[in-house]
Formats: C-alpha cells, sequence, structure tokens
C-alpha cells in the first residue's frame, strides 16, 4: 500500500495502523508531486490519498489520483478528505476499486481497515456523507430518470459500499427485494448487467452526471 497525507502525525499514524494489520506500506509521502512518482514506481496494490495537499493545498491528491487511475487503469485508491469535495473525483468514483471517506467520520479503526480492504478488492467504500453530496441536489432534476424513493435509498446504501444483504438488514426486507430495486435502478440509468461490483458506484455517477 502507498499513504499519501501531508499531515506527519497523520500520516505516520495511519502507515502503522496498516502495517499492524498486516498490510505492507512500500511508500509513504506528503505532496502530490511525490504520490506520483511514488505509485509509478512502486505500483502499490492500494493508494491510500489526502484530497488536500501540497503543492497548492486545492484537491492536489484527487488531482494526482485522478491522473494515476488513467495511467495505471484499475488502480485502487481510498480518497480520504475533512470535507466532502467531488469536483476531481467523479472519474475514480465511476471506474471502480474506489473509496471516499472522511477523516472525522470514522469512528472504529476497523470499519476503516474493512474500507481499505473492500477497495484494494476492486470494491467501493463510500461515506454516506459523500454520497449525499452526489445525489441529493439532483433528487428533483427534470433530465434524470424517475428513480423511486426506495430506488434511490437502496442506490445510496449500495454506493456506500453494503452488500444486498447489507442493504436487506439495514431496510428489513428480504434480499430478493433490494435485487429487485437495484435491477431498477440499472435499467432505469441504462447500466448493462455486469459481474463487476463497481457497476453500484457507477450508478451514482451516471445519476450525478445525467
Amino acid at each position: 500500500m502507498l499513504v499519501a497525507e501531508d499531515s506527519v502525525l497523520f500520516r505516520e499514524g495511519l502507515t502503522r495502523l496498516l502495517r499492524e494489520a498486516g498490510h505492507d506500506v512500500v511508500a509513504e509521502v506528503g505532496d502530490a508531486d511525490a504520490l506520483l512518482e511514488a505509485a509509478r514506481a512502486t505500483l502499490p496494490d492500494l493508494c491510500v490519498v489526502d484530497v488536500r495537499m501540497p503543492p497548492r493545498m486545492d484537491s492536489d491528491g484527487a488531482r494526482a489520483a485522478r491522473a494515476l487511475r488513467h495511467e495505471l487503469p484499475g488502480l485502487p485508491i481510498l480518497l480520504l478528505s475533512q470535507h466532502v469535495e467531488t469536483r476531481h473525483s467523479l472519474d475514480l468514483l465511476s471506474g471502480g476499486a474506489c473509496g471516499y471517506l472522511l477523516k472525522d467520520r470514522v469512528l472504529r479503526l476497523d470499519d476503516f481497515l474493512d474500507a481499505a480492504r473492500r477497495v484494494a478488492e476492486g470494491g467501493s467504500a463510500l461515506d454516506p456523507e459523500i454520497v449525499r453530496a452526489l445525489v441529493a441536489p439532483l433528487r428533483d432534476g427534470p433530465r434524470l430518470p424517475n428513480l423511486s424513493p426506495r430506488e434511490l435509498e437502496v442506490l445510496s446504501l449500495a454506493a456506500e459500499g453494503h452488500s444486498n444483504a447489507g442493504i436487506a438488514r439495514r431496510l428489513v426486507v428480504s434480499e430478493r427485494t433490494v435485487e429487485t430495486h437495484m435491477r431498477g435502478v440499472f435499467h432505469k440509468l441504462g447500466i448493462a448487467d455486469s459481474v463487476t461490483s463497481h457497476r453500484r458506484v457507477t450508478a451514482v455517477v451516471t445519476y450525478l452526471s445525467a
């Protein structure tokens, strides 16, 4: 794994956490330029990237991550931020193997490690606040497919990284019901059947970009 974070204390703590959990941290960097160089040199199985980093402290980490994804398709990336910033992350989210967590809302270390594992394996892990930022402003957009309130709720939970079984538990419905809602979402958004897990995130990005 590669850790890109400009705060020395946060970077050292995150690196120690990952190593104690059994992960090999191949590089630790503190700015976007170093992130690009280290990722190209080490080809990590996951990049954990702070959205705001030097040199400009204006979403430089997200921009560097997006550049890496174009160079290294499929590179798993987990974004971290103190604030919701989505303008430079849509390409990453639509490509799968991506997560976006808000630092202050990660309350359990196991939750962070689980999110990192899911992203490294090609899945997604989005903070609910990120999902709301993507979806909420567009719920009544006239050019968007007519998703039902329940389909929108299922889509939001899926984008956070919950499985169909997990969504069923949250909504107190059957897993078959969740599958039906997801099929409705994919149909309305025009997302073809796929064996890849990231089509759930693609659905959110498609909804945002409509």
